[in-house]
């Protein structure tokens, strides 16, 4: 499988990012390391968690990064791999906050859960909107020198604070982020689209989009309110049961029977397919499911595909 270059960095990542946001939440400890060994025998080596994954659990958070870090330590597969974790999230114990003590305190705490000495993305999981961006990128600037993290990266962060953030940091002579995690996918375009694919040319980011298949919906399963009762998440995708989510699951029907693959694998072959796209986040908490992720990058998808995903989503 081709690996893709995260940009800027002399990182290579397979072109699915495993997201870890189930991993102690949907899926306990020896779950997530039967999924994460298939994952990676499948040739995958990138691996996205956060600190505070999955704090509406146990109020804090944690879980995640633990059981990825048990599961390295396990296989002593910690080189062969790319893993991405953030820092900034609320949970019951703080709000959003990338101050530097906060920060400091944090990369400590994540290090020592995924028993390693680095970690390869560090992201902004969220902007506090109140810590000068001065702050934020010293205290980057400190645990990259002292080795813990090798690049940083933003995910919810104003297309405002992001040029600020590349301002200063051109100036001053400090790290500057390498990628962006936007939510993007066929039902959530116009955001990034519009505010965010500007900034990704003229920074040269990479991108790493989340909720690639709008939180379940562009599987396919969710087409009926009954549907919605059938999975803890139904209520979340609830917004998109309209005209265009039926339309855009139509044309989703239509090309993965033409491909003999699945749904989900269109709608994940449709963000590989745009050039400013390095590879979706994407979970899986069952094998069937994981076929899905795997099948996206061997699906090449044709002109007449995307150009119908393309108008039905807009």
């Amino acid at each position: 499988m081709e690996k893709r270059k995260i940009k800027n960095t002399d990182l290579s990542v397979a072109p699915i990012n495993f997201g870890g946001n189930v991993f102690g939440w949907t899926l306990d400890e020896k779950e997530s390391f039967n999924i994460l060994d298939q994952f990676a025998g499948a040739g995958f080596n990138f691996v996205d968690t956060a600190d505070t994954y999955s704090w509406w659990v146990n109020g804090k958070g944690g879980q995640s990064e633990e059981i990825i870090g048990k599961w390295m330590k396990e296989k002593g597969n910690r080189n062969d791999l790319v893993i991405a974790t953030k820092v900034g999230s609320e949970t019951k114990e703080h709000g959003f906050d990338i101050s530097k003590k906060h920060i400091l305190k944090s990369v400590d705490e994540s290090l020592s859960r995924l028993q390693t000495d680095h970690i390869d993305l560090y992201y902004t999981h969220f902007d506090d909107n109140k810590t000068p961006v001065a702050e934020t990128l010293e205290a980057y600037d400190e645990i990259i020198k002292a080795g813990k993290v090798r690049y940083i990266a933003a995910s919810n962060v104003s297309p405002e604070r992001l040029k600020e953030s590349f301002e200063f940091a051109e100036k001053n002579n400090l790290p500057k982020y390498v990628a962006l995690q936007p939510h993007y996918n066929l039902l959530e375009r116009e955001k990034f689209e519009n505010e965010y694919a500007g900034l990704v040319k003229e920074y040269d980011l990479s991108v790493f989009t989340y909720w690639s298949l709008a939180a379940g919906f562009l599987t396919g399963k969710y087409r009926t309110e009954e549907d919605l009762a059938k999975s803890a998440r139904g209520e979340g995708v609830r917004k998109y049961l309209n005209d265009k989510g039926i339309e855009v699951l139509k044309a989703l029907d239509q090309i993965s029977e033409k491909h003999e693959t699945t749904q989900a694998s269109v709608a994940l072959a449709w963000l590989l397919a745009n050039p400013l796209v390095t590879a979706p986040i994407v979970s899986a908490t069952s094998e069937s499911q994981l076929k899905t992720l795997f099948q996206a990058p061997e699906l090449s998808l044709s002109s007449d595909d995307i150009e119908l995903l393309n108008t039905v989503s807009q």
